[in-house]
């Protein structure tokens, strides 16, 4: 991942001394001009490194699971099917962010199939804080982590149940626990591109490949597709096989 990070700010460096006043713009591309408080290369890397990871696995995992969880349910494939089969060409953000039945799926995903589930420790400030009537310590560890919080039965009945519907009419509870993207501050700077991605991979595989299922070739079986999280969580697996026709 370095390698790849250096080699494209490399690449683009090239690409900006070609062309100085008309360069092909990426999100990086103030970064490289030190009038604009730029950085060095080696700081440029790092934050490619930061996108590489947050940007694309993150969501390909969830696109995995939300592909997998889709094609295990008739009822809940064909409602989107039929939800997405309704769109007209060419297809557009615009025409599918609103789609009710799939932005339902999307959220059901998130909660269960959370890419980040663990806590993202932080360190209580200077002077301390209170927090629930506990007092916590300046400079001591917390986190709040979303695996055991979207599986809290009070909050979601029937927690490990993929039920899409749940989130027709959400209750406050449940928006206000909900944190696949994280929270705060230092939320998620890319959940809206990723809901983006999240909406249009959707649409497009259930267009091309409307009676897709699991497969069970190879010996694929829900064993493949248990949560292992060191950071990130992926397929115990590392595959997920499905069957189109």
């Amino acid at each position: 991942m370095r390698i790849y990070a250096a080699q494209s700010v490399q690449r683009y460096k090239k690409i900006l001394a070609e062309n100085p006043s008309n360069p092909k713009k990426t999100l990086f591309t103030k970064l490289f001009d030190p009038e604009k408080g730029g950085l060095a290369d080696d700081e440029i890397q790092k934050e490619a490194q930061g996108y590489i990871v947050a940007g694309s696995d993150t969501t390909a995992v969830t696109l995995t699971y939300l592909t997998y969880a889709v094609c295990g349910n008739r009822r809940i494939r064909d409602k989107v099917v039929a939800e997405v089969t309704a769109l007209s060409e060419p297809i557009h953000d615009n025409d599918i962010r609103n789609l009710p039945y799939l932005n339902m799926v999307i959220s059901e995903t998130l909660r269960i199939y959370t890419a980040v589930p663990f806590g993202l420790p932080r360190s209580v400030p200077s002077g301390g804080a209170s927090f629930n009537g506990y007092f916590l310590p300046s400079g001591a560890t917390v986190s709040t982590q979303s695996y055991s919080l979207h599986r809290d039965p009070t909050i979601f009945p029937d927690p490990y149940t993929f039920n899409p519907e749940r989130w027709e009419n959400p209750t406050k509870e449940m928006k206000d626990i909900s944190i696949p993207f994280g929270g705060g501050s230092r939320i998620c700077i890319g959940l809206h591109l990723a809901r983006m991605e999240l909406r249009l991979g959707s649409v497009l595989f259930f267009r091309e490949f409307p009676n897709a299922q699991r497969s069970d070739k190879e010996g694929m079986s829900t064993k493949d597709m248990e949560m292992q999280s060191f950071f990130l969580m992926a397929p115990k697996g590392h595959r997920c096989l499905i069957e189109t026709e």
